[in-house]
């Protein structure tokens, strides 16, 4: 995706995990590791400060390291190699001491995906700000729900914009969760026993996972794979989350829908006269990638024995596109929300384009309190289905109906859109006050 990264990426998610990303990471892992070591005993202290100077970025070409390291299959080998070229023979000796290759780019990983999650979780917070505003400004405008993509029964836009608003705080919370416990180091040696750092191992571990900043798991984790599973599953729920506000926008944003509209851009190569949802379609597109890459971390299991044969390798792009595509959407979500323009009289006049039938239900209901829930609905049936096929309004059909039981004021009270939607006007202030009150 490197050619079109631009136009999907924010720079901020395209910097934290670029190719050069992954090698601070990793050269961040080898000077955790150095320093971990020197404070527990296990590296002489006065190598420590030499080894972390040859941990810059600046020193090294990750296309170089890249390639060379397909014989090994991954980078670390050859990037070892690169630091310990540049050391005298006493200190070169601890370098990588106690590590193998998986400690250090797991590790990475996790420091990458902390690094992207922060502006993420940021633009989350931002979208649900947006949506909280919009469900306390329409927590009262009415709006036709619609039930596979027809309209069913009046709603109201700010019962809409509060599901939205669920659907954010609920990624944002996975995020939090997973950014606090399963952003985690690893260290383990060959295969997972700390066996070169001896008695000192548990103890090197715990002072490297403080030094990275990162969780300290029980044990290393090389071939248990849950926390890139939760990882990959708070970015499926950050995309899910996003892409269901810019696919509800996409669709209310339809020509003949028109309720809604996007601030800006949209335009067409060829029709002056198009507006298209561009924000929203970038969202979804990068939606998309976040869901697929995610599931990518799930399908690499299982990892077998005490390091896998492949399932790892698979891992590291799809690390990369999840939180690329993650992150695009969050700030998909957070641009399309900020520009959103509204047009509650466009919404009360689709309302309307069924001629009352959009208010069946209620009649129903309405009618059933004198006759009976089934025999109200079987009166309230043939005057809609007397309206579909006739040049008449539901008004005039139910008016007509032999047996509903209904003046023609309360027929009015119950065809009226507005009508009924108390509940949905307390169950906004419910949404925003859950999240006001934590």
């Amino acid at each position: 995706m490197t050619t079109f990264r631009p136009l999907f990426v924010p720079d901020e998610i395209a910097t934290a995990v670029s190719d050069r990303a992954w090698l601070a990471a990793m050269l961040d892992a080898e000077r955790a590791l150095v320093n971990a070591g020197a404070i527990a005993g296990a590296v002489p202290a006065h190598l420590a400060g030499r080894i972390a100077e040859r941990c810059s970025p600046d020193l090294y070409d990750v296309d170089d390291l890249a390639r060379a390291g397909r014989s090994a299959g991954n980078p670390v080998e050859p990037l070892v190699k690169a630091i310990r070229a540049g050391l005298g023979p006493e200190e070169a000796g601890f370098v990588h001491w106690g590590a193998t290759s998986q400690d250090i780019l797991d590790s990475a990983a996790m420091l990458v995906a902390k690094r992207a999650l922060a502006p993420t979780a940021a633009w989350l917070d931002d979208a649900a700000a947006r949506c909280a505003a919009l469900a306390r400004a329409h927590r009262a405008t009415p709006i036709a729900g619609r039930t596979l993509l027809q309209q069913a029964t009046p709603t109201t836009f700010g019962l809409k914009a509060a599901g939205w608003l669920m659907g954010l705080r609920e990624a944002r919370a996975l995020v939090a969760a997973v950014s606090a416990r399963r952003l985690r180091a690893q260290l383990g040696g060959a295969v997972g026993s700390l066996a070169v750092l001896g008695p000192r191992g548990p103890e090197v571990a715990r002072l490297y996972a403080r030094e990275l900043d990162l969780a300290e798991p029980l044990a290393p984790w090389h071939s248990e794979r849950s926390a890139l599973i939760e990882l990959g599953a708070a970015l499926a729920a950050v995309a899910a989350a996003c892409a269901k506000i810019s696919g509800d926008v996409v669709l209310l944003a339809q020509t003949e829908v028109a309720e809604v509209r996007e601030g800006g851009g949209g335009a067409s190569s060829t029709m002056p006269h198009k507006r298209n949802p561009a924000v929203s379609v970038r969202t979804l597109a990068c939606a998309a990638r976040a869901r697929r890459n995610a599931a990518a971390l799930v399908a690499a299991e299982p990892h077998q024995h005490e390091r896998a044969a492949g399932p790892w390798h698979a891992e590291w792009d799809a690390i990369t596109g999840a939180l690329e595509g993650a992150g695009g959407a969050a700030a998909g979500a957070r641009e399309l929300l900020a520009g959103l323009e509204i047009d509650p009289a466009r919404m009360r006049r689709n309302l309307d384009l069924t001629r009352g039938l959009v208010m069946a239900e209620r009649v129903t209901y309405a009618a059933a309190a004198r006759s009976g829930l089934l025999e109200a609905r079987r009166l309230v049936t043939a005057a809609a289905e007397r309206t579909a096929a006739e040049d008449v309004t539901f008004r005039q059909a139910l008016t007509e109906a032999e047996g509903l039981g209904l003046r023609s004021d309360e027929i009015d009270a119950a065809l009226d859109p507005a009508a009924g939607l108390e509940s949905a006007a307390a169950l906004v202030d419910r949404v925003l006050e859950g999240g006001e009150s934590g």
